[in-house]
């Protein structure tokens, strides 16, 4: 399958160059059925290195809808297991294949950035949105290191860190707070890691 054969790859190009990340906290990831994990974002390294750091399980990235309409990248990236958000016009299927995806035991990767956009903060309810009517875990994860190629040819060390999942409960007073909790969980992996390694 073209996934694992494009994950391995990855993952011997950022071996090669140092930068495959140092990975911590996998003992959190669910061994079994589907889940939503919410990892910080600031290039697409940090999708590179998450992407292999859960071999053999597969991730299905939530990507820009734009990305699927490139001559070349549109087939590459519907063929890694990515599927389109018109994030300009939301529709159903914003929830629906997500929802899907993980009641057939798949994981769904969404990644807010580092910022506090309104674009990040929808992106987080989302991720909340989602786990909550698929009534699957969500799993915080926080990455610092090389963010593009030219960096990862610098020999940057990549990190990783997995927190512990949580389940959001029913109602909109739950998803609120799994939101806030969610919003601390990504910047506290993410000082652990800068106070380790930076």
């Amino acid at each position: 399958m073209l996934y694992d054969f494009a994950a391995r790859l990855v993952g011997v190009f950022l071996k090669f160059n140092g930068s495959k990340a140092k990975i911590f906290g996998k003992e959190h990831l669910p061994k079994e059925g589907g889940f939503v994990i919410a990892c910080t974002h600031n290039g697409y390294v940090d999708i590179l290195n998450l992407g292999v750091s859960l071999l053999p399980r597969h991730i299905h990235f939530m990507a820009k809808k734009q990305l699927f309409d490139m001559k070349v990248l549109g087939p590459l990236v519907s063929n890694l297991n990515a599927f389109p958000v018109d994030r300009e016009n939301p529709g159903p299927s914003v929830i629906k294949i997500p929802r899907q995806l993980i009641k057939e035991g798949k994981i769904v990767g969404i990644f807010p950035s580092g910022t506090r956009s309104q674009e990040n903060m929808e992106l987080k309810q989302g991720a909340i949105t989602i786990a909550q009517l698929s009534k699957g875990q969500i799993v915080p994860a926080a990455y610092i290191g090389p963010r593009n190629v030219g960096e990862v040819m610098k020999r940057q060390k990549g990190y990783l860190i997995f927190g512990e999942p949580f389940i959001v409960g029913a109602g909109k007073e739950a998803r609120d707070e799994a939101a806030q909790h969610l919003e601390k969980e990504l910047q506290r992996l993410t000082e652990e890691l800068e106070s380790k390694y930076k």
